[in-house]
């Protein structure tokens, strides 16, 4: 290719048979300047890439795919939330401390007595409580939480399957690709041979210039060729990339065994019944009308008494609470007197003394226990209807459901039947494309002997080559095309 186009070069300065030609040749020489350039770009983009398998590649997606990662985040959600309406069925134990000071007239918390001085104050409080019953609320949440769990649980199982299925089938239209890269190179490399031959013709003189020319425009076209091959293939390697997460690093391996293209061996009607149950995406919609169906007993329950169980324990502390304890006596004046002969006489009496003394901290905690148990009932009588339209909203969100699973099945068996007819179109279109290609092949190769010949001219020739390019391009592209229609009915049957 290089001494072809260095030849070109030297045409250009030395041979000026005709003006046409030279117009010609600078347009054929542009062409491959730009095969050249956008085959370096596309090497420099593609030789830092791993070649790796489909099983490995389907791992790292399934490994490092953002989007199935965000659903199995959506699922730790209702997990959490699961774990939350389970444990709501236990027991609430609660306590409750505090510690403060109060200034000027309040009531201490000891004796219930008005005093007016600064006060320390302190309480503790332990409380039990437990739901007897409340019409099954509790317990119906739970289990529509669970059911809500499985849901989503089965959508991170569809997520995983449409991952598996878009990388497989993203990683068959790389493999494309690369064929029709390797076909495009191949009809390149047998241009280039008849040019090679022409050339020397076209150098002595000898040989019909236009039929050289002819070649060299061709040449051209299959260049150009290749580089809209090379292009496809590396939209395709980016969406592989994408896909799998990882910057672009990777790329198909060549399969070890040729695509098998035989008969389908389901219908679609089969395929339909296996996928509804089997199909992740319909055992979701079913687990969430089971929710939903959940979600009206526990709208119901509203309508039914709450009956809950008690029990409290209180403490409390008070720094003007005082013990007094006897100190001694003392004789004191009374205030009274008797009369003696006309003589007055104070009464004296004796008066115990006490001394007064803080409670401890402890000690009080422990004085001041007190305890109550009971049961509690809670009948609704009018709320504002409340409970009547949550009912009424859960109903709706069951009638959601319902269309919502009616939709996907009506999707789904939709989509088995496009999937279906358009496997069977290529099938078809195979084994006709075959046959095609066969004549093709034998009718190139008796042009291209007539034309190595001198019998035929280089339009017969270029027709006939372009015909079986065509035919070699189409049957290569059919052949994917089936094999990936098989793949997205196998997704549906829950094989791949």
């Amino acid at each position: 290719m290089g001494r072809e186009l260095y030849i070109f070069w030297m045409e250009d300065g030395i041979n000026s048979r005709n003006n046409s030609s030279i117009t010609y040749i600078m347009t054929f020489k542009i062409s491959i300047v730009l095969y050249f350039a956008a085959t370096i770009v596309l090497l420099a983009q593609t030789e830092q890439r791993t070649a790796i398998t489909l099983e490995e590649c389907i791992s790292l997606a399934i490994e490092n795919n953002l989007d199935l990662k965000t659903t199995k985040l959506s699922k730790d959600t209702w997990n959490v939330n699961f774990r939350q309406t389970k444990n709501a069925l236990l027991p609430s134990v609660n306590g409750s401390y505090n510690l403060g000071v109060v200034n000027g007239r309040s009531i201490d918390p000891f004796t219930n007595g008005i005093v007016n001085q600064e006060l320390t104050f302190s309480n503790a409080a332990l409380g039990l409580d437990v739901v007897a019953f409340n019409g099954f609320r509790l317990i119906n949440r739970w289990k529509q939480a669970k059911l809500n769990l499985k849901s989503a649980e089965m959508e991170v199982e569809a997520a995983k399957q449409s991952l598996i299925l878009n990388v497989t089938l993203t990683y068959l239209q790389v493999l494309n690709a690369q064929d029709l890269v390797k076909l495009a190179e191949s009809r390149l490399k047998t241009t280039q041979g008849q040019l090679d031959r022409l050339r020397s013709l076209y150098e002595e003189e000898t040989g019909n210039p236009a039929e050289y020319h002819d070649l060299q425009g061709q040449l051209a076209l299959d260049a150009s060729s290749i580089v809209e091959s090379k292009n496809n293939l590396e939209t395709e390697l980016i969406n592989l990339n994408t896909l799998v997460n990882s910057e672009g690093t990777i790329t198909a391996a060549p399969l070890n065994m040729e695509l098998d293209v035989d008969v389908y061996g389901h219908t679609a009607q089969a395929v339909y019944e296996q996928a509804l149950l089997v199909f992740p995406t319909i055992k979701a919609r079913d687990l969430s009308l089971e929710a939903a169906e959940k979600g009206i007993a526990v709208a119901r329950s509203q309508y039914v008494p709450e009956i809950n169980l008690f029990a409290n324990l209180n403490t409390n502390y008070s720094s003007a609470a005082r013990l007094f304890n006897e100190s001694g006596t003392s004789i004191v004046e009374t205030g009274n007197f008797v009369t003696v002969n006309n003589q007055e006489y104070n009464i004296f009496s004796q008066q115990t003394n006490f001394r007064s003394e803080n409670i401890p901290y402890p000690d009080q905690f422990d004085n001041n226990l007190n305890s109550s148990v009971g049961v509690s009932v809670n009948v609704p009588i009018f709320n504002g209807f409340r409970a009547k339209n949550n009912v009424a909203l859960e109903k709706i969100k069951k009638e959601e459901a319902q269309t919502a699973l009616a939709q996907i099945k009506l999707e789904l068996k939709q989509s088995i039947k496009q999937s279906y007819s358009a496997m069977r179109t290529a099938f078809e279109r195979y084994k006709l494309l075959q046959h095609q290609v066969e004549a093709y092949k034998e009718s190139f190769r008796i042009n291209e002997i007539r034309f190595n010949n001198g019998v035929s001219n280089s339009v017969d020739y270029i027709i006939s080559k372009n015909n079986l390019d065509n035919a070699e391009t189409n049957l290569a592209n059919v052949r994917y095309e089936y094999a990936l229609r098989v793949k997205i009915l196998e997704y549906y049957r829950g094989t791949i």
